[in-house]
């Protein structure tokens, strides 16, 4: 129902637009829609594309979140607020990413705060992050594989409910970019928290619009090596995977400027039809069985340093949502998720990237907490 109604005001919206071309068409003025307006008939036209995909499920957000404080009917077991971020080498985004963690929550107390930065700087990002939350988190595990970054954190009191910590990491092509330290791969940590067996890959795949089939191959490749030494084939497989990064890829066969022109009008939803990550999934070809939040908050990258306006250097990138958080649910067991935040923070300016932020919660429907 609710994507009929958003197609008849497109429909409408589109429609409006062209008449107004017309009379200033007639008036012999001149007229810069029409270019847009295509696009944006092209892009209604494959709207029912938008959220539904074979491999990538689209989930809504649910504004209330029953924190795990409690084992009551219906409430949250774990709660993990994730966050993403290309800090672009910048050492000035040091204060920013302090300004991330300690003003997204609240005085909310989650039971995991996960981080994974692409493209770090040459600093202790380290010892940055344990002073940010000194007064109220300590470190569970970190992941680091030079410019590539990923840290656990828990309440100080909830270090009892951790068991099982592992990293792996695993470097797909050596370096990349403009920056000497920009590794490409992943890098990962698995851990249970109350018995719930939980895998956090943070990662970063190669650039490009036409780099599709390596990022693919790239993914696959990730997840078949991480943490296959000494496998035991008989282990069942983590209850919950969240993967996270700057996965690269870009909006797919439209020119920047209609883009950027859909966007100014708020009408960045219909440029999911034109997304590589969610076309190449609904392939068959990577991410079958993850869910994602809905691409509510406009493309992510690129930014010019210091502002809110997109790239205006003679690259004039298209923008895209480069960065991501997905999750998957295995079959097995009687754990259920809700997710209840998926956004962008766009007053985040030091990158020419924009964090990106899941508030995500898991619940077990018999209410029993595991404890080993």
């Amino acid at each position: 129902m609710k994507m009929r109604k958003l197609i008849r005001i497109l429909h409408s919206f589109c429609t409006s637009i062209r008449r107004k071309s017309k009379q200033k068409q007639q008036q012999g003025l001149h007229n810069s829609s029409n270019e847009v307006m295509d696009t944006v008939d092209n892009l209604v036209t494959n709207i029912d594309h938008v959220r539904s995909h074979e491999g990538i499920t689209t989930v809504d957000m649910e504004e209330y979140c029953n924190l795990s404080s409690t084992t009551t009917a219906g409430s949250s077991v774990l709660c993990m607020s994730i966050f993403t971020w290309n800090m672009n080498g910048k050492a000035s985004s040091l204060q920013d990413l302090t300004k991330l963690l300690t003003g997204s929550d609240g005085d909310r107390k989650l039971d995991l705060l996960v981080l994974g930065l692409q493209e770090v700087p040459r600093c202790n990002i380290t010892r940055t992050l344990k002073e940010a939350l000194a007064e109220t988190h300590i470190l569970v595990e970190k992941s680091i594989m030079q410019s590539l970054q990923l840290f656990v954190f828990v309440p100080k009191d909830y270090m009892l409910f951790i068991t099982e910590v592992k990293v792996d990491k695993l470097s797909v092509g050596g370096f990349g970019g403009t920056l000497v330290r920009t590794k490409k791969g992943a890098v990962a940590i698995s851990l249970k928290f109350k018995g719930i067996h939980l895998l956090f890959i943070s990662c970063h795949l190669s650039a490009h619009e036409g780099n599709v089939e390596e990022r693919n191959s790239e993914l696959q490749r990730i997840s078949k090596s991480l943490f296959s030494k000494n496998k035991n084939l008989y282990a069942r497989p983590m209850q919950i995977t969240v993967w996270l990064g700057d996965l690269n890829y870009r909006i797919q066969g439209l020119d920047t400027f209609p883009v950027r022109n859909i966007i100014q009008r708020n009408l960045h939803a219909l440029l999911t039809s034109k997304d590589q990550l969610l076309r190449e999934a609904e392939r068959g070809n990577i991410f079958n069985g993850y869910s994602e939040g809905t691409l509510a908050f406009k493309p992510t990258y690129k930014y010019n340093v210091g502002t809110n306006n997109y790239d205006t250097s003679h690259k004039e990138r298209t923008p895209s949502w480069t960065d991501r958080i997905l999750f998957k649910i295995e079959k097995y067991g009687n754990i259920e998720a809700t997710l209840h935040a998926y956004e962008s923070i766009d007053s985040i300016h030091s990158s020419d990237h924009k964090p990106v932020r899941a508030h995500l919660c898991l619940k077990e429907s018999n209410n029993e907490i595991k404890t080993s």
